[in-house]
């Protein structure tokens, strides 16, 4: 245990294996916003001749992108997971529920959650400031002249 933190001290082959899962993490949030829809885009496109499809590509493309999200988020819980077994962050004392918790008791809340929380949130930003910059700058007025 170190003095500072009371948590149990890391080496060096966790501290890598920890970067290592956070780059997992990341590429998967890459997936959920850049690889995934652009795939499930290409296959609808190569379903339909015309210009004008019927509903079926756009169902598949909802369904399709929906149950990839689902997926990739179930994997990067399982990365997320292991994540805080391989660097000592994952507490095997057992959470009440938030509401299963008496209204007198502690306030605080002490569940560690992982990084996966920030990894996506720092991905969900740059997704929408990279849209806004395409959207403003890049994709043009679609209103007449």
């Amino acid at each position: 245990m170190t003095a500072q933190t009371g948590s149990p001290s890391v080496g060096p082959h966790r501290n890598a294996a920890g970067v290592g899962l956070v780059i997992v993490m990341a590429a998967g949030s890459v997936v959920v916003w850049l690889v995934s829809p652009i795939a499930w885009l290409w296959i609808a496109s190569r379903m339909t001749d015309s210009s004008q499809p019927s509903l079926g590509p756009y169902l598949l493309v909802l369904v399709g992108m929906a149950l990839t999200a689902v997926v990739v988020g179930k994997f990067l819980g399982i990365v997320n997971r292991t994540h805080m077994r391989v660097t000592g962050r994952i507490s095997d004392k057992r959470e009440h529920a938030t509401w299963n918790r008496s209204m007198r008791g502690e306030r605080r809340s002490t569940t560690d959650r992982g990084v996966l929380e920030q990894v996506m949130a720092i991905s969900v930003s740059c997704a929408l400031v990279l849209f806004g910059i395409w959207f403003f700058v890049f994709a043009g007025s679609s209103l007449p002249s």
